[in-house]
């Protein structure tokens, strides 16, 4: 993502930066209150005074922490869901990059109590803490936690904790021990994320590990690119652990997973992708590396089918999300890029496309890749067309976490996404500035690097909000202002839970320099729509059935989801799944197909509750429909001839 032109005009100047990975201390925020709420908005942004959430992702900068020595300094950390100590209710956990993460126990009504220290989950003093996931992991019934580190720092300070849940204490506080170590997985590589998921189907949960490489992307051609991917790096690549009795193991290479240091995961979507009932997984490459996605074979390895099945992709892809937009009971993919919406920012922060440079990256091996958000929908054949410009969700600025859910419950998923980036180091006229600052200094000494910072100026936007339309037609509406979406910040990692049990979908934000955001979803408030919220108890170790895929009819309609609640960016929402029912609330069946392959199906079921199924009373077996034969087949054509397209650049 960075201006190679700020990095080539530093080091040309004979600036030499060493990461020492120091512990800084917290640097202040802005202020995250806002004007009075609108009463009629669907959203009200709380204020942590009512919810005495006050965790906010303060960034220190200095000689040695800056975006000119970790250009990922500005990524934000996550969030994660899940109720911890069993009453019901969906606690928080926050990570933060420099600051101390922070765990709030749900105490009813929208406010929550700080017991970081007391549960002992609060993670290592110090830089760079990245995502986290909630999944239980032992299988034991109990969620536990899930620590990714990454960042310019020593080995050592980047290994992954996982903190089992041990139990409640007598006040109804829940305990943790960090046993990464114990289950394999006390790794020391760059990763923004972990996904936990039954990629064999054999009952238990194995771990993807999204990385990514702490440098820039180098200058490539042909023969270079094909060199690097042939060589794997355990600590840039992704890795796929395979749980073996409680013990992860390293089976990256012989799965089929590309491991080499052109990884640059800032996303990744499990579900079954192609629908034959095993998970794939879908990758989010930032620069010019392209997107993975990886098709399960069904025997423990994937195949990469992106040139196949995408015609073109995100370039800079952030955040991504699968979902079914449309409701044909296909799964979609979504991913983020960086392209603001208006034409003022899209020329002050971004320099013309290159033709030279795009044809060499397809020659080197890579991909179509344009820079704005890809909205690609399931033609159900293996394929998918992008339609991110014609449903008018491509350009929402420097985006992170899109969050596709019903979040005024009227039977269609709509899309929150969060962005803002701390300083706008692409932006052509700090650029102009800088080079006159370099002009005017002759040779830059280490201490002027504050100096050129201060001046990189801070995008100060405000996160989107989409509804989704319905209908045939996909499309939505912008509804960030109306919904209650208006306060500029630098957001990263989001959730959604129903915080308060009353049948909508909370939001909860991750900021940078900022408290962060809670939003009370007031659809129940505000009436004329219906819900269904259910939550899977599988068999096995895989208790939350991560990997289920649920159909809720309602007379013509229908509508998909999966369980995976490791998705957007670094965060996990709730493992309650939520359908809105709109005005009707009438419910003719709701199919539950589990990861391992039972199926059951419910009648009867009643509205506006949470309804509780286990894996136990499956019966029946799933089996994928098969495609029918095609009417028509490939031949020969009668002429040797061969349309070859001139590669000239006229």
């Amino acid at each position: 993502m960075i201006h190679h032109t700020i990095k080539c005009l530093l080091f040309g100047a004979g600036i030499f930066l060493i990461s020492c990975g120091r512990h800084p201390g917290d640097a202040g925020a802005g202020s995250s209150r806002a004007a009075a709420p609108d009463p009629n908005a669907l959203f009200a942004l709380l204020p942590p005074e009512r919810t005495h959430i006050d965790f906010r992702n303060t960034l220190t900068e200095g000689l040695n922490t800056n975006v000119l020595v970790y250009e990922y300094f500005y990524n934000g950390g996550g969030v994660a869901i899940g109720d911890m100590n069993g009453d019901g209710l969906q606690d928080i956990y926050f990570s933060g990059n420099m600051t101390e993460n922070k765990l709030y126990l749900n105490k009813g009504g929208l406010q929550f109590q700080d017991i970081t220290g007391s549960a002992g989950a609060g993670g290592r003093p110090g830089p760079w803490k990245t995502g986290v996931s909630i999944a239980d992991v032992n299988g034991d019934g109990k969620p536990d936690i899930f620590l990714c580190y990454s960042g310019k720092v020593a080995g050592i300070r980047r290994v992954k904790q996982l903190f089992i849940n041990q139990g409640n204490d007598a006040n109804g506080i829940p305990h943790f021990i960090d046993e990464a170590a114990q289950y394999g997985l006390a790794d020391s590589s760059y990763t923004t994320q972990a996904y936990f998921f039954d990629y064999d189907r054999d009952g238990d949960l194995d771990l993807l590990l999204l990385n990514h490489n702490p440098n820039s992307l180098p200058i490539l051609n042909e023969v270079s690119t094909a060199a690097i991917l042939k060589k794997t790096d355990p600590l840039c690549g992704v890795k796929l652990y395979r749980n073996e009795k409680g013990h992860f193991h390293d089976v990256t290479e012989q799965a089929g997973i590309s491991s080499s240091a052109l990884t640059y995961g800032l996303g990744a979507a499990i579900a079954d992708i192609d629908g034959d009932g095993w998970p794939d997984i879908y990758i989010s490459n930032d620069y010019n590396v392209p997107d993975c996605y990886y098709v399960n074979d069904r025997h423990g390895g994937f195949t990469n089918r992106l040139k196949e099945t995408f015609g073109h992709i995100s370039q800079f892809s952030m955040g991504n999300n699968v979902a079914d937009i449309n409701n044909d009971g296909l799964p979609d993919i979504f991913t983020l890029d960086m392209l603001p919406e208006d034409n003022r920012r899209q020329k002050l922060l971004f320099a013309p496309d290159n033709y030279e440079k795009f044809d060499l990256n397809l020659r080197s091996g890579f991909h179509y890749q344009y820079m704005r958000n890809m909205l690609q929908l399931n033609n159900g054949n293996g394929t998918f067309s992008e339609i991110g410009q014609l449903a008018g969700v491509a350009h929402t600025d420097w985006s992170w976490a899109p969050l596709i859910a019903d979040f005024d419950d009227d039977g269609w998923k709509d899309l929150f996404i969060t962005n803002g980036y701390l300083r706008d180091y692409t932006n052509m006229d700090f650029i102009k500035y800088m080079e006159a600052f370099t002009a005017s200094k002759g040779r830059l000494k280490r201490e002027d690097v504050l100096d050129i910072v201060d001046h990189m100026p801070s995008s100060n936007v405000s996160s989107y909000f989409f509804h989704n339309e319905g209908g045939n037609a996909v499309h939505f509406t912008n509804q960030s202002a109306r919904w209650g979406v208006k306060l500029p910040s630098n957001s990263n990692g989001a959730a959604w839970a129903d915080l308060d049990n009353d049948g909508d979908l909370d939001l909860i934000v991750n900021n940078i320099n900022q408290a962060a955001f809670v939003y009370e979803n007031r659809a129940s408030q505000q009436g004329g729509h219906h819900y269904l919220q259910i939550k899977l108890a599988g068999g096995g170790l895989n208790t939350a059935g991560i990997g289920a895929r649920l159909i809720l009819y309602q007379k013509d309609k229908r509508q998909y989801l999966e369980q995976m609640p490791a998705q957007g960016y670094q965060s996990s929402v709730s493992s309650i799944l939520h359908f809105g029912l709109g005005a009707d609330p009438g419910i003719d069946s709701l199919v539950i197909t589990w990861a391992g392959g039972k199926q059951q199906v419910l009648r009867n079921v009643r509205p506006d509750e949470l309804l509780v199924v286990e894996e136990k009373d499956a019966e029946r077996s799933y089996h994928p429909p098969v495609a029918p034969e095609p009417l028509f087949e490939e031949t020969l054509p009668p002429l040797d001839y061969r349309h070859r397209a001139s590669t000239l650049n006229d």
